[in-house]
Parts: structure tokens; sequence; C-alpha cells
């Protein structure tokens, strides 16, 4: 017979123990803890820190572009300056040809200088007037007394009829003349009462000219009105420029800013001055930047675009927006660790203070960015107004007789001085007795 084949049942695991079952649901305590504790770490971090802080990745440096243009037409002549050379305020950038405006910087003084004299004149016409007046009446009242005394003598019949008309006709010619040289002091009064040289109506129109004249001169010279990086050089040697084109720009790296650009949803808990900590991919985690929000734009991005969008169209998408908002950075950091406009930057804010209103209406209290570069240009055109007036009014004018009396001053003072010089060294050269 053939053997029976030994069928063997599959044995199953063996029970688990007591230990096994202990320390498995220790572990499993233990990972509970641990996702419990970490649940709770993170809800304490949460509500510490994570929901007083707004983040974004979407945000750039930007800055000031001083265009440079100019003010009046001329050929370029000269170029002083390049794409990213760093120039300072006042240095000149482009130079126009002068020569048509030298000319008529040159007839304009000549003018100025013919007007003070004009002038000058006025006031000595005025001087003799006053001469002739006091010489009509003298003649008048010399005329008056000869028809006296003719009158007195013509009752006892020592003179003629013809010669007693004669004396009134005289007297009569020196009242007129009189009044005539009268009116004539009143007309040159009325050109020069209550004014001097300088402030003389058509002195000052001369001196407006000179200064026009002056000013297209200077303009003629294309300064830096803040310094910093050139930047889109356009201008070409020997180019035809006019007024308004622009040749190139200027970029001040020290006064830059960020523009983080916040979805809606981050904007409710953002306040005017919260402290904000910027990174920036140029230089990575290792440097960090401090600032403080300046301000809020006035609408989204979207708002604002050269093509806005178009949501009645009836293909509409709601899309989250973004508002910029103005970061502005620390001077000494940015000195250390200086940015360029465009770069990107990773922006922190710290919200914890939201006092204040959202979007409060401040007004500025100071220039956003002034220059005092083309100020100098009226101060200069004022004392060479001022020396041309002088150097023409001539030695009666109260400027020359200033000039005059501090001269004489120094003179005095160098004769004293020279004085005691002099006693000094004769007592040192007699010596004691």
């Amino acid at each position: 017979m053939p053997q029976d084949k030994q069928t063997t049942a599959p044995t199953s695991s063996a029970p688990e123990t007591a230990p096994q079952r202990a320390k498995r649901k220790r572990w499993l305590v233990i990972a509970a803890a641990v996702f419990v504790l970490a649940g709770a770490a993170y809800g304490a971090y949460w509500a510490l820190v994570l929901r007083y802080s707004e983040s974004t990745d979407d945000a750039y440096v930007s800055g000031n572009v001083v265009q440079i243009t100019p003010q009046i037409s001329g050929t370029v002549v000269a170029i002083d300056a390049d794409d990213t050379q760093f120039v300072t305020a006042g240095q000149t950038l482009v130079q126009l040809d002068q020569a048509d405006a030298k000319v008529a910087l040159d007839e304009a003084e000549a003018q100025l200088a013919r007007t003070v004299r004009e002038v000058r004149g006025l006031y000595a016409t005025s001087g003799q007037g006053e001469a002739t007046v006091a010489m009509r009446r003298s003649e008048l009242d010399r005329t008056t007394q000869d028809l006296a005394r003719r009158e007195h003598l013509a009752g006892s019949g020592a003179i003629s009829k013809e010669e007693l008309q004669h004396a009134r006709d005289a007297v009569d010619s020196a009242t007129s003349a009189l009044q005539a040289a009268e009116q004539q002091l009143v007309a040159n009064r009325a050109r020069v009462d209550r004014t001097t040289i300088e402030d003389h109506p058509d002195v000052r129109n001369a001196a407006a000219h000179w200064r026009n004249a002056y000013l297209a001169f200077a303009r003629t010279t294309l300064p830096a009105p803040v310094a910093g990086f050139v930047a889109k050089r356009a201008v070409q040697l020997g180019q035809r420029v006019g007024p308004g084109a622009p040749l190139m720009a200027i970029v001040p790296l020290d006064e830059v800013w960020v523009d983080a650009n916040f979805k809606e949803a981050q904007l409710a808990t953002m306040r005017l001055g919260q402290p904000v900590s910027l990174t920036a991919d140029l230089y990575g985690g290792k440097v960090t930047y401090h600032g403080r929000i300046a301000g809020f734009g006035a609408g989204t991005g979207a708002a604002f675009a050269v093509l806005p969008a178009q949501n009645a169209t009836g293909n509409w998408i709601k899309i989250v927006q973004r508002v910029p908002v103005r970061i502005a950075l620390d001077r000494d950091e940015l000195a250390a660790h200086p940015l360029q406009v465009g770069l990107s930057m990773q922006v922190d804010v710290d919200t914890h203070d939201r006092r204040g209103d959202r979007l409060p209406q401040v007004a500025a209290s100071r220039p956003t960015l002034a220059t005092e570069v083309f100020r100098r240009l009226d101060e200069t055109a004022d004392q060479r107004v001022k020396a041309i007036i002088a150097a023409n009014e001539g030695a009666s004018s109260p400027l020359a007789q200033s000039r005059v009396r501090e001269g004489a001053r120094d003179a005095r003072l160098a004769r004293a001085n020279r004085a005691n010089a002099a006693a000094a060294a004769a007592s040192a050269h007699a010596g004691p007795l």
C-alpha cells in the first residue's frame, strides 16, 4: 500500500507576551506625547510669534532715478560721466557749447552798465533842476524889485510908460520861467524819487535781463543734482539736444527703500512704523537688514498697471491681489552692505504693535529729496549784478563811498601800525638809559 502522506497544518504565531504588549504601549504613548508636545509647541509658537508676523518674498529694492535733462538747447561738446561711475553733487556731467550764450551775456552786461550810467544822469539832472529853480527864483525876485522901483518913479514922470511895461513883462517872463523850471524839477524827481541807483526800475529791469542771460550761460553746464551712480546714459558727443531731452540718470543708492507686495489678507494688522526684518538674495541669510514700514500703496498693483484687468468681460477668475508696502531701511546697515535697485528681498513684518489707523493721513514735514546745486546760480548772479552796478555807479554812490571809507580806514590803520613799529624800533635802538 502506498504510504499516507502526512499533512501538517500551519502553525499560528505564538501569543504576544505581556512584556511585549507593555513595550508597544509605552512607545505608542511616547509617540502620542511627542505629537501632542509638538502640536502644543507649534500652537504656542503660533500664538506668540507667527500670528504677529507677515512675510513675503515678492519684494524688490527701489530708489530714486534722477533724470538729467537740459534746460536750454545746445550742442554737446563734452561728457564727463559714464554709466556705472559714481558722481558727487555739483560735479559736471555734460557740457554744452557756450559761444552763443557768452555773446548774449556780454550784451546784457553792457546794457546793465549803460542803464546804471543813465540813471546816474537822472540823479545829476535832478540836482541841476534844483539849481535852475533857485536861479529862476532869484531872477524873479530881481525883476520884481526892479518893477517896484519903476512903479515908484512912474508917478513923478522920471521913467516912461514903455520902460514900466518892459519891467512888468520881465516879471511875467521870470514867473513863467520859474514855473517851467519847477515843473521840470518835479518831472525829474518823479523818475528818481524814493529810489537808489540799485533799486531804480530801469536798473532792476536791466539786471533781470542780465540774470536771464547769465542763467542761460550757466545752464550750458549740467551738474549732478545729487550724489549717486550714473545709469541710462543716452547722450552722445556732438549731439544737438533740446530742453527736456533725457541725457542720463543718477541713482543715489544711499537712499533706496524696499517695495514689498503683500497679499490683501495680510494688510489688516499692518501699521506704519512696525519693525521689519529683511534679507537680500545678494547676501543670503548672513546679512539681516532692519527697517520700518514707511507707507502703503494707494491701490493694488493691478489697479495701476498699464493694462488694468477687465473683470467685466464674463471670464472672471478671482485672483488674490497684492498691495505695495514701502519699507525704509537703516542707513548705516545700507552703507555697510549696499543694495542696487531691483534686487530681490525677503521681508518679515512684526505686527505686535497694532495701534493707530491702518491708513493714517500723515503729511510730509520736509522735502523727500532736495538739492542745493542750482541755488548757487542765483547767489552768484546776485553778487555779479552788485559788482557791475558798483563799477558803474561812480564815486558818489553809497557803495563807492563806503569802499572809499573802508580804504581810508585801512590806510589810517596802516599808518598807525607803521608809526608804532617805528617807535618800537627807535626805542629798541636807544636801549636802556
